[in-house]
């Protein structure tokens, strides 16, 4: 299931980021806001347990979080989402997964992978700020899945209706939330208005 979020503040601070004038240090903060934005509304349906606590009145059930949240950013750029996201939920776990894409096939590559012990039995979100051609994206779901992870969600800024296609026809198990769906593809792979490569405007490695 696809989700594109409606939000005033989300369209605001996405419009920042469009902006080719933005600095790096802007681009990145209003990525971060816009992350923990998102994941608000992406852990709405998050299973709770019951937990006894005492305020200072008296005894009562409140509830917790019933399994762990496990990020995973799809390295490089997939970091530049991870802080927001963890300013929201400080206990979650972080994986890593490292993929590249070849300029001229698009085809992606893995480089690195790292995940926590329990990602099995965990709540993932899979997180990249652009969800293109959706081979990074497919190729990442692919890895978490080979690892045991069951209960998985994308989370992308900005993506393609082909990447979202791509998506759901290799892992129509998993929601994809975004935070606009725009035009389309470039010739060379890009998204069309976009924002530019994300990695570089994040880094200000150009």
């Amino acid at each position: 299931m696809l989700t594109v979020f409606n939000h005033p503040l989300i369209s605001h601070k996405l419009t920042i980021m469009r902006d080719k004038n933005t600095s790096t240090k802007d681009f990145r903060d209003n990525l971060d806001e816009i992350g923990s934005l998102m994941v608000y509304e992406v852990t709405r349906d998050l299973p709770l347990v019951d937990v006894e606590v005492e305020t200072p009145m008296c005894k009562m059930t409140g509830a917790k979080l019933a399994k762990d949240v496990i990020v995973v950013p799809i390295l490089r750029a997939g970091l530049g989402m991870t802080a927001g996201i963890m300013n929201l939920i400080p206990t979650a776990k972080v994986a890593h997964v490292g993929l590249f894409r070849d300029e001229e096939t698009l085809e992606p590559h893995t480089y690195f992978e790292k995940y926590p012990k329990n990602i099995a039995d965990a709540y993932v979100i899979v997180v990249d700020p652009m969800l293109a051609t959706g081979g990074s994206s497919v190729a990442a779901i692919d890895m978490v899945k080979k690892q045991g992870a069951k209960n998985i969600k994308l989370v992308c800024l900005v993506g393609a209706q082909e990447g979202v296609d791509n998506v759901e026809k290799h892992h129509p198990d998993v929601d994809i939330y975004l935070a606009a769906l725009d035009d389309h593809l470039s010739e060379t792979g890009y998204i069309v208005p976009g924002l530019g490569d994300a990695g570089d405007r994040i880094f200000g490695t150009k």
